[in-house]
């Protein structure tokens, strides 16, 4: 079987589709996207085929090894983003090839069930309880929302409280029984963070995911 060639699909607003085409009528399909730069991360999946092309899709890992290492530049999440997207689509060809799903190949499924959460939407506490009460009525035991919108690397007093008060509302609709999940999509500087996080309280307990984003000079605001 040789690889002989491939589609990149983009769907609005931001997703980005890989399908992976042989000489045998098998196809596999991958996902190489980063949020934002799916036209930049569509140019490099297009270079990584002049190599590709011709070449024995099972070879995974071989593929991988050259294509992650054989350039003087390496790594970054535009490389990283479109050598999973390929290495998705030639995994799915081996499992169409073997008539057995991809997991298989790689040891098996290690769980029988997974825990999801509903995610909640809204601008003020009122919306906010709301729409988590909606989820706790269908039956999810942990919800996640983002708190806030953009904000300054040292947002005022009232600012902090309305993030405060938005999570304390839901908090207090969803009950003491169910999980907390925050999302900042990396929207606090350090000083922020160090100001905001605390405030939940014992009350309040959560996770909080992506207050920072590492590489912006934001985190490291006095």
């Amino acid at each position: 079987m040789k690889i002989t060639g491939y589609e990149l699909f983009l769907v609005e607003p931001r997703w980005l589709f890989l399908r992976v085409d042989t000489d045998e009528g098998i196809s596999g399909w991958g996902e190489p996207i980063v949020e934002g730069k799916a036209a930049t991360v569509a140019r490099c999946v297009e270079e990584m085929f002049d190599y590709l092309v011709g070449q024995d899709p099972a070879r995974i890992e071989e593929h991988w090894q050259v294509l992650a290492k054989s350039g003087f530049y390496r790594g970054g999440v535009v490389l990283n983003s479109a050598l999973a997207g390929i290495d998705q689509a030639l995994w799915d060809i081996a499992g169409k090839t073997h008539g057995v799903p991809v997991h298989q190949l790689l040891g098996g499924h290690v769980r029988d069930r997974v825990r999801v959460y509903g995610w909640v939407g809204g601008e003020t506490p009122e919306e906010l309880a709301e729409s988590a009460a909606a989820q706790v009525a269908k039956g999810m035991t942990a919800v996640k929302l983002n708190p806030c919108g953009q904000l300054e690397p040292l947002a005022t007093p009232a600012a902090i409280n309305a993030i405060v008060d938005g999570v304390s509302a839901v908090r207090e609709a969803i009950g003491p029984e169910r999980d907390l999940a925050l999302d900042f999509h990396g929207r606090f500087s350090g000083a922020m963070s160090r100001r905001v996080l605390p405030s939940w309280g014992r009350s309040c307990r959560s996770s909080s995911r992506s207050p920072c984003c590492r590489s912006s000079p934001r985190t490291w605001a006095p």
